[in-house]
């Protein structure tokens, strides 16, 4: 039986800003469909500009980058809704002077006619989710705590349902009880069916609730593989790297 066709799969993608210097490095990795996939690594290891190449930031100098057997590389990274591609980034991505109900719905304005006709119906069930935000829907997003401009985010790619969503260092900046939260949040997306690529810092808790965890170190993945071989013992060599004794 033939395995399932990943929902993204990057092959031998080497990208990065200046001409003769490569931040990543022939990257191989996959994200399936309802599945978390880890990536760790060290401060400069390449994490986000892997991030920023697969939202079309930052063009790739070779190799493929396939969402659903097709390859993306030059879709500009506004158009990747469409698709059913969302990312919720490291830094915000919130309009501050615009209320929490405007930031919500911001994404869907100019989209194809089913996101309008669904909008009201999902809008209501993200404030079912996220009570916090109906109380708060018509202040200004800017006036939000840190944890509540977090949840602003995963609400609003709630509200987009997509297939694939690109999760960048969420608990960053976060108390323990807010992130702890915010991966309960990511459990959810990946429960409903959509395709998680997971970046943190806290790597203990990326390891233990991904299926797939991979290594980036020095721009290439140097060890991957099912969560599984990722706990107990560590492999040595992740160990030196991160520091970690599990």
């Amino acid at each position: 039986m033939n395995a399932p066709r990943p929902l993204l799969e990057l092959r031998e993608v080497t990208a990065g800003y200046a001409q003769d210097i490569d931040v990543l490095r022939d990257i191989g990795l996959r994200v399936d469909a309802g599945r978390i996939t880890g990536l760790i690594g060290l401060n400069g290891a390449g994490k986000s500009t892997l991030v920023k190449t697969i939202c079309g930031f930052l063009a790739p100098k070779a190799g493929s980058i396939l969402y659903e057997g097709q390859d993306i590389a030059g879709v500009a990274p506004h158009r990747l809704i469409d698709l059913g591609i969302c990312c919720i980034p490291q830094e915000s991505s919130l309009f501050p002077y615009l209320s929490v109900q405007e930031n919500l719905l911001l994404p869907l304005l100019g989209r194809p006619a089913r996101f309008g006709k669904e909008a009201r119906t999902r809008l209501q069930e993200v404030f079912d989710i996220f009570p916090a935000l109906q109380q708060k829907r018509s202040q200004a997003a800017g006036s939000l705590s840190g944890g509540q401009q977090k949840q602003l985010e995963f609400a609003k790619a709630w509200l987009q349902q997509p297939k694939l969503c690109l999760v960048d260092e969420p608990s960053i900046g976060l108390s323990p009880r807010i992130s702890e939260e915010v991966f309960v949040w990511i459990e959810r997306f990946a429960k409903a069916q959509m395709g998680i690529l997971l970046i943190d810092h806290n790597v203990r808790r990326v390891v233990r609730m991904s299926d797939r965890v991979c290594v980036l170190s020095l721009g290439k993945i140097t060890a991957e593989g099912a969560a599984s071989e990722f706990q107990g013992d560590l492999h040595q060599q992740v160990q030196q790297w991160l520091g970690l004794h599990f």
